[in-house]
């Protein structure tokens, strides 16, 4: 996901490393819908990549996701685009919806031809620990179970710090805090080869680091879920 300074697990979609359309949008999961752009995420999903370069990607993943996250670019980079990509859409939409219902306290995004999920690290770890917490851990083993259903994707799990403190401990901090949701996941049943971790420290904030709720914001743990080479094939021929 527009990688830098990171540690994987295994490679990641593009070489690195480690339901109808309705025309509405899927509401995040903190109860605040997403900003209606007119197109349903399913639709967006056969737009991307019909003729769209890399330039134009970028663009797209801005106005899909939002904001230009690092999950999200990782999605809007498995893109496959055109009819496939609306099938994988609407495969999307149904374990967004499942996500969005059973995880409540994350916010469950769809995005391009993936789905987005946000951790507030501060719910899932003690500060400065990455230790999940045990309420937490109930709502990591929720979205296993989702992910249990949709063997054919691949899943990222990033870690992101605030800028406080040196990059000597946010690094590695945000490292530990995406292998531990991902080996969490992993303990449920979620295959390990789905699974790639990354940690960027304080180098991707969403927020101002200047401000205690920005702060807040940028101390988090993303995960992008998108189609694995199977689904794309599936998508290509037909059989979704």
């Amino acid at each position: 996901m527009l990688f830098s300074a990171c540690q994987s697990s295994r490679p990641a979609a593009g070489g690195s490393t480690g339901s109808t359309s309705t025309g509405n949008d899927l509401p995040s999961g903190n109860g605040s819908g997403e900003r209606k752009t007119g197109m349903s995420k399913t639709a967006k999903g056969g737009l991307i990549g019909a003729g769209a370069g890399a330039a134009a990607g970028a663009v797209l993943g801005r106005v899909i996701g939002g904001k230009n996250g690092t999950a999200a670019g990782a999605i809007i980079g498995a893109t496959v685009g055109g009819a496939s990509g609306a099938v994988i859409g609407r495969k999307m939409d149904k374990q967004a919806e499942e996500l969005q219902r059973d995880m409540k306290n994350a916010r469950v995004e769809r995005v391009g031809e993936g789905i987005k999920i946000t951790f507030d690290a501060g719910i899932l770890f003690d500060t400065n620990k990455s230790d999940l917490r045990a309420a937490s851990v109930q709502e990591i083993d929720k979205m296993a179970e989702v992910l249990k259903k949709y063997p054919d994707t691949n899943v990222i799990v990033e870690g992101h710090t605030d800028n406080t403190g040196s990059d000597a401990i946010n690094q590695p901090l945000s490292e530990r805090r995406a292998q531990a949701v991902a080996n969490e996941t992993m303990s449920k049943g979620v295959e390990s080869g789905r699974i790639t971790t990354k940690g960027y420290g304080s180098s991707q904030p969403v927020a101002d680091n200047t401000t205690a709720e920005g702060r807040q914001a940028n101390r988090r743990v993303e995960i992008a879920i998108f189609a694995n080479e199977k689904m794309k094939k599936a998508a290509e021929r037909g059989e979704l």
